[in-house]
């Protein structure tokens, strides 16, 4: 059931499979501030600027006691290669079922070209060290979007 994530809600909780065969469960990560990126798909122009905008900026994130992770449909072994072909220094969740895209509404009707299908919004959401929403960033723009965040970042 989708659901509209805003400001000052509890980050919906979720468990799933990540790149390098690892699992992930965002309440295991309180006590850290989690930026949690949604994107349509690996090793695709928009997708990898966006990814490779927050992998020349890890190390400041996590000075800031952050952690990235990027959501995408796909599989974890594509996430493997894209995270290998870029130099990723951050985890990539894979959700093939969509669960996680659904439970923070970043899966939606799309429209290209006078077709419609249904497809992952490009979105961000900051997270704070106790769980809660402080930002939300919807129908992501990738030029300036990692400065933005880590802006937000900094007033938390």
């Amino acid at each position: 059931m989708r659901k509209d994530i805003v400001e000052g809600s509890e980050a919906p909780d979720f468990e799933a499979a990540t790149d390098g065969g690892g699992n992930l469960k965002l309440s295991s990560l309180k006590g850290k501030h989690v930026v949690l990126y949604f994107y349509p798909k690996d090793d695709t122009p928009g997708c990898t600027k966006e990814s490779c905008g927050f992998a020349e900026t890890h190390q400041d994130f996590l000075d800031k006691n952050a952690e990235i992770f990027g959501v995408s449909k796909d599989s974890v072994v594509r996430h493997d290669n894209f995270k290998s072909k870029y130099g990723l220094p951050f985890t990539l969740v894979s959700d093939e079922d969509g669960a996680i895209c659904e439970a923070y509404g970043t899966w939606v009707e799309k429209k290209n070209y006078g077709r419609t299908y249904m497809g992952i919004q490009r979105a961000t959401f900051l997270i704070d060290d106790k769980g809660c929403v402080r930002q939300v960033w919807r129908n992501v723009k990738v030029d300036g979007h990692v400065e933005a965040v880590m802006r937000a970042l900094a007033d938390l």
